[in-house]
């Protein structure tokens, strides 16, 4: 596993041992990153289940601007701190060691008083331009509630105009057209991974 593109191009990244985790191929994040190339460099982006981290530090390696990571399961939490302390990323990045629900609760709040207490100019910096996600794929809860959230009036609160939301989940998996807000824009399908595209309708 690798970095494919950008500052840290072809570092090699750690993965915690067993079946525990499963990292985004780099076949994979290849795929994902030359759709969202135009819209990297300079972006806020949420890594949600990070697993390895993979898909956030190939974010920070073509020129995020700010990468959040959420993961709760303490091999991979370790894997993450690993891979960014091994390619030097100091700074950057915000590891978030609950749920992906504390993480997005929290971005929620801080949406909701920005929202109700505008600050001039302050605004747009807080808001998530790209949000990943990749649950284990037979955790469908985890999909919806997620995809449910980032949907729901709270949720767009969070989200940068013209945000997009990826959800990777199995192939022969079809995840729902809309959920709230969120309208599927396209599906890609790669092997036995698929790549589910979801922006504000």
């Amino acid at each position: 596993m690798r970095v494919i593109a950008g500052t840290y191009r072809s570092r090699q990244l750690i993965a915690p041992r067993g079946s525990g985790t499963r990292p985004t191929s780099d076949r994979l994040r290849e795929t994902l990153f030359n759709i969202l190339a135009p819209r990297v460099a300079g972006c806020r982006f949420a890594d949600l289940y990070a697993g390895t981290g993979a898909v956030g530090i190939e974010a920070i390696s073509r020129g995020a601007e700010h990468v959040w990571f959420a993961e709760k399961a303490e091999p991979a939490l370790a894997a993450i701190r690993a891979n960014l302390k091994a390619l030097q990323i100091a700074r950057g990045f915000t590891v978030e060691e609950r749920e992906t629900g504390a993480l997005l609760e929290r971005f929620a709040k801080v949406a909701q008083k920005a929202a109700t207490e505008p600050v001039e100019g302050a605004r747009a910096g807080d808001l998530l331009d790209l949000v990943y996600l990749d649950p284990p794929w037979e955790a469908e809860a985890e999909y919806a509630n997620t995809l449910h959230l980032l949907g729901s009036a709270r949720g767009r609160l969070m989200l940068a105009p013209n945000a997009l939301i990826i959800a990777e989940h199995k192939s022969k998996d079809q995840l729902a057209e809309r959920y709230g807000e969120l309208v599927q824009a396209r599906t890609l399908k790669q092997g036995d991974a698929a790549l589910s595209f979801y922006a504000v309708g």
